[in-house]
């Protein structure tokens, strides 16, 4: 979640002549972080994951399922909490929260007042015992926040709420929708967090933008769906606002599910990780090694085939999210001549990756975007001010957008002491990767994000996912592993993972070699040492074309390997742990959960997306319209709730074995 601050917004017109003075001080503190932060040293990896649910509420004598908005009423409980508060709190905006050896999780509030987002009291070391307590803490936390909500309530993690912006009351309480700041057709302002920042960046994205968010999902088309098909909920009629003249100019597409606010991408849930670097190089390095995985991993947790009501013929949340907060002009996305804006910008604000920043010798130059957008006088201000050429690009590329939430009160002096003007920006760049560098206030270090995967329905999948890329980093550090590809080929790759089944049916561009020019380490099996490295470096060979460096590929031969050439991420992470002296019991616990990865790449085991959709197809009240009704919804949230806390149980989601009602 972005910064809380609080003071007096500025509405759109205004932020945009205060925007350059925002940049150019957010520049200047960046600057002052990287003179100061630049050396700074860690010891060993940190690392946390972040978990967002939706809170909905049972309707059991009417079969209903909606979606609560409590969330303040149930942050101000955990807040309340006397037994809570005396072991040091767990809600930093409402109270001081304090650590001393317990790891009593914590809860912030999120974009929609219906979610809640919660991480571990303390970041997670290095040690294989800790990587054991991920899903007992998850439990816990689910546990913690069910105590403070009402009996019928129940925190849950899919993805999006399948009837959020329904014509029925897919909420509780219910407000009518087309509000002044969201002025959608479908959702109230009321379905976000009342804190000022949410209104004013959804209200801003809009009024930047020149008109509503436009997204637009293509529906899965079942036996009995219309052909062509038009979103019924749509109101072509509609003369409240002068955005609602987008419908009747076309934004609305045939064979698509439309949305219209930011809330329909900022209300997804999702699992984030985040590592702490022991310094600048490694963590520059772990930012552009995990970028070409991205796309997998998105694949790999797939989880949302449902929107607004309707199936749909995606698997992933991430182009939702993209289009819902793209405050692009017209200008900007192409479809006038550039006149009031100074680029054409060819990616939303939130969107994957767009840059390489490692200092690493085995960064080639094709692999960067040849056609990359920066500003050329921040980034010089930048080398000015001492960064190197590569990093300032990185941010004289994030720096090409407008900031959305500016409050006038810090627009009074610049302080250094600070990172407001450069979080301001940083913070509303949502790439797949984030490189976050020291805050101001803390002793923490140079930080990334990895940002694409899908939440999943129970804490077993979702610890499996985090120990998996955790314990990827280890390998990629130890190994000293290569996954570099050319940035637009992962860009590529983003696309095909919003395919429906494409862990299944689709290819991606991935490195055949991973590894540098000595010997491998020996991969799979269950010896515990690897193949020596030489003790003499190389002989510098001469690099052959970039396209014979990568290939298309299944996820499947991406994580359990090809049969000639790339080893699989699997059989690299087991490699680590031979080469770790893991003792047997932990190594069998680690194996449960690699064992999940394995079964989903090979299909063995379904992704929640496909679960999902072939749960309602054989739901006996579903009419193969493409219609997700209410009764559907509830047994399908209810199905989700009972399965939360457990490890498949019953075969849920094995293949074929989909708990069909």
């Amino acid at each position: 979640m972005g910064l809380l601050a609080v003071g007096t917004p500025l509405a759109w017109p205004e932020g945009k002549q205060k925007a350059d003075q925002v940049r150019a001080w957010g520049m200047e503190q960046l600057l002052a972080i990287w003179n100061r932060a630049k050396g700074k040293e860690r010891d060993a990896l940190l690392w946390g994951d972040e978990i967002e649910y939706l809170v909905v509420a049972f309707e059991e004598e009417r079969r209903k399922v909606k979606l609560s908005l409590r969330q303040a009423d149930i942050l101000d409980a955990l807040a309340k909490d006397e037994s809570l508060c005396n072991r040091g709190g767990v809600v930093p905006d409402l109270q001081a929260v304090s650590r001393n050896g317990d790891k009593l999780p914590v809860f912030h509030p999120e974009f929609g007042r219906f979610m809640l987002e919660s991480t571990p009291g303390k970041p997670w070391g290095i040690g294989f015992k800790d990587l054991l307590d991920v899903e007992p803490n998850m439990n816990w936390r689910r546990e913690i926040a069910k105590d403070h909500m009402d009996a019928n309530e129940y925190p849950i993690t899919i993805t999006t709420f399948p009837r959020l912006g329904t014509k029925d009351e897919f909420a509780t309480p219910h407000y009518p929708p087309s509000g002044e700041r969201l002025r959608s057709q479908f959702l109230p302002d009321e379905i976000a967090n009342p804190h000022i920042r949410f209104p004013t960046l959804a209200a801003n994205i809009r009024s930047r933008r020149g008109r509503k968010v436009e997204i637009n999902v293509p529906v899965f088309k079942d036996v009995n769906t219309p052909v062509p098909f038009k979103d019924p909920t749509v109101d072509y009629d509609l003369h409240r606002w002068p955005e609602d003249d987008d419908v009747r100019n076309g934004a609305a597409k045939v064979d698509h599910v439309y949305m219209d606010a930011m809330a329909f991408g900022m209300g997804s849930c999702c699992l984030q990780i985040t590592f702490q670097a022991k310094n600048i190089t490694e963590g520059r390095k772990l930012y552009d090694q995990l970028s070409p995985l991205g796309p997998i991993m998105l694949a790999l947790t797939a989880a949302t085939p449902i929107y607004k009501g309707f199936l749909v013929d995606t698997d992933v949340r991430w182009n939702q999210i993209s289009r819902a907060v793209d405050d692009r002009t017209a200008e900007e996305l192409g479809e006038e001549p550039l006149k009031h804006d100074r680029w054409r910008i060819p990616k939303s604000r939130y969107a994957s990756n767009s840059t390489y920043i490692s200092e690493d010798p085995r960064l080639r130059p094709e692999y960067h975007d040849p056609n990359l957008i920066i500003d050329t006088a921040l980034r010089a201000r930048l080398v000015e001010g001492g960064m190197d050429p590569l990093l300032a690009t990185h941010f004289a590329h994030l720096f090409i957008r407008d900031p959305l939430v500016i409050f006038a009160e810090d627009l009074e002096h610049l302080d250094l002491s600070k990172t407001d003007h450069f979080e301001n920006l940083q913070s509303t760049n949502w790439q797949h990767i984030r490189f976050k560098p020291p805050p101001a206030d803390a002793d923490i270090g140079w930080r990334v994000e990895f940002r694409p995967m899908e939440i999943q329905m129970t804490d077993f999948e979702n610890a499996a996912f985090a120990i998996f890329i955790v314990l990827i980093t280890r390998a990629i550090l130890s190994f000293e592993l290569n996954f570099y590809i050319p940035i637009l080929k992962t860009t590529e790759n983003m696309e095909t993972a919003h395919n429906r089944d494409a862990v299944l049916n689709d290819r991606f561009h991935f490195r055949k070699d991973p590894f540098p020019p000595r010997a491998p380490p020996r991969v799979g099996g269950s010896s515990t040492t690897t193949t020596p490295f030489p003790s003499r470096p190389p002989t510098p060979t001469k690099l052959g074309p970039v396209e014979e460096e990568y290939t298309l590929m299944s996820i499947d031969e991406i994580v359990n390997g090809r049969t000639e050439g790339f080893p699989g991420l699997i059989p690299l992470v087991e490699s680590y742990l031979n080469s770790v002296n893991v003792d047997v019991e932990t190594r069998c616990d680690l194996a449960r959960y690699l064992d999940l990865i394995r079964k989903r790449a090979s299909g063995e085991w379904w992704t929640g997306a496909k679960w999902i959709r072939e749960f309602v197809r054989g739901h006996g009240e579903y009419k193969g319209d493409s219609v997700v009704g209410e009764g559907v919804v509830f047994d399908l949230v209810k199905e989700v709730e009972e399965m939360r806390g457990t490890r498949r149980k019953g075969g849920r989601m094995f293949k074929g074995e989909n708990g069909r009602k």
